[in-house]
């Protein structure tokens, strides 16, 4: 790939791919463009993590610098703004030490519009560049490339990564540096007071002895339809907490989002809420859950369990209901 905003089409020819991350949703993202026959190599803190895509015909490099030594594109999917600052910014191990110029940083991570700003703003020092471009659509969007991605940069940027970004669902522009991550951040404000609502339907729902699983029918096709309820009903009913997204990264986009809030003077009480119920299954231990675990919490607050027998069994943890 050329060595200014005017290369040649991305295409597997010409355009060596490096992928910074491999967990949950990582791991099928990048599956997706090495199907499609890019050169990648990739790295994680966690080697057996991307053994999966070794054994598709990654390379696995040991660090964040000796991908990006080996590409021309680096795509980072990680947990926290501090790990998507380690690895891309680290002046020895991170990404931008050893890209050449040129080359482009991807960071999908949910992270702060502050830190996408100052990425690019690194990028640009060394004559490389950075997209600040989180996604939304959890695990099964990652897995069908169907997912939603919110880019902020430079346009052209963006435009001639569309390649890339098609493997992996759609793409939508949003504006200069830091843009993506607000539109991700707006995104998971949106999902957490749908969450609450969901949940707290599924609860009433169970206490008025209706068939919680022919209630969660009945409302997908009517006005309470959410892609939350088509993602999650179905898993909060088997008692499915494995996380498509964890507990603990939303209560990290949650305090992003209350911290952003409180600088731009906006009051959002659904979502101090939510990230005050959130925050209580961190309390109890169930970070490593997946979202959709915020029924533990209702049922907690309701001596209440959807899990016990019957519709209605009226006695709950030994308590009558």
């Amino acid at each position: 790939m050329a060595t200014s905003s005017s290369f040649d089409p991305i295409s597997p020819s010409n355009t060596r791919v490096g992928w910074i991350g491999t967990g949950v949703m990582g791991q099928s993202m990048c599956s997706h463009l090495l199907k499609a026959g890019y050169s990648f190599t990739v790295f994680n803190r966690t080697v057996s993590k991307a053994q999966p895509l070794v054994s598709l015909g990654a390379h696995l490099a040991e660090s964040p610098s000796a991908v990006a030594a080996q590409s021309d594109v680096v795509f980072s999917i990680v947990g926290y703004p501090s790990d998507v600052k380690s690895v891309l910014l680290d002046p020895s191990t991170g990404a931008l030490s050893s890209l050449r110029p040129g080359g482009v940083l991807v960071d999908m991570t949910t992270s702060e519009p502050s830190l996408a700003v100052a990425i690019s703003e690194a990028a640009s020092s060394k004559g490389c560049h950075s997209i600040d471009a989180p996604v939304s659509g959890g695990d099964r969007g990652a897995k069908a490339a169907t997912l939603s991605i919110f880019a902020g940069g430079d346009h052209s940027i963006v435009t001639k990564l569309t390649p890339l970004f098609n493997l992996m669902g759609r793409t939508y522009y949003m504006g200069g540096p830091g843009k993506g991550q607000f539109a991700k951040l707006a995104n998971q404000v949106t999902i957490a007071s749908t969450m609450v609502g969901l949940v707290e339907g599924l609860v009433y729902a169970y206490k008025a002895k209706l068939d919680v699983g022919l209630f969660v029918e009945a409302i997908s096709t009517g006005g309470a339809a959410s892609k939350s309820l088509d993602l999650y009903g179905e898993r909060i009913l088997k008692r499915d907490f494995e996380p498509g997204f964890f507990v603990n990264h939303f209560i990290k986009d949650l305090a992003i989002c209350l911290k952003e809030c409180q600088n731009m003077g906006v009051a959002l009480p659904g979502l101090a809420l939510a990230q005050q119920l959130y925050l209580s299954l961190k309390a109890h231990g169930e970070g490593n859950l997946g979202t959709q675990a915020l029924i533990l919490a209702l049922e907690r607050l309701n001596n209440v369990s959807l899990d016990s027998p019957g519709k209605a069994s009226g006695y709950l943890y030994g308590l009558p209901s």
